[in-house]
């Protein structure tokens, strides 16, 4: 019988370096997968998974153990993103105005935004708690019960957000097509 995660989570909380390296091997995939669907970017989903993983031994003292492993480090991934979305937004802030590189780069980044399949694109234009919603309903097959658990908040609010998540989607359609 293999061992929990979450006896895992708490074996290397206390600085057992096997649990932990067995919990990344486990679960590796899973934050980058949910990383990505999240940003929608390869290299900034890879950036976002090392920090998670650079963090995580520090972060694993506050796992109780009163959850899943995996629900807690789908909220850990949810509030890294977060986190690095305020910073890029500060960073973003604090280069306007710096002439025709900054415009070079945004040019670029929306080049990258362009070359995203549809779906990506979709997710990007949604607000950020529907993304993150989507991502874990769809992107990572979770109940909305489940999601409810990761997010915080009422399974009610979940369906909520998936029905805004299908009025955005079939907006944007609705737009290309008559286009």
């Amino acid at each position: 019988m293999s061992t929990s995660d979450e006896a895992l989570a708490l074996a290397a909380a206390q600085g057992d370096g096997g649990a932990f390296s067995t919990l990344l091997s486990r679960h590796y995939d899973r934050v980058f997968a949910f990383a990505f669907r999240l940003t929608g970017h390869r290299a900034e989903a890879e950036d976002l998974t090392q920090d998670i993983c650079a963090a995580l031994p520090a972060k694993l003292r506050s796992f109780q153990g009163t959850a899943r492993f995996t629900t807690w480090l789908y909220r850990v991934t949810v509030n890294a993103a977060h986190d690095r979305r305020r910073r890029a937004a500060t960073h973003a802030r604090a280069a306007e105005g710096w002439g025709d590189w900054e415009v070079a780069r945004q040019a670029e980044i929306a080049d990258q935004s362009a070359a995203n399949d549809w779906l990506a694109q979709a997710m990007q234009a949604l607000p950020t708690d529907l993304r993150d919603t989507v991502a874990l309903v769809l992107g990572e097959d979770l109940t909305q019960a489940q999601a409810a658990e990761v997010l915080g908040i009422s399974e009610g609010t979940i369906a909520w957000r998936m029905s805004q998540v299908k009025k955005h989607l079939r907006a944007l359609h609705q737009k290309e097509e008559q286009a």
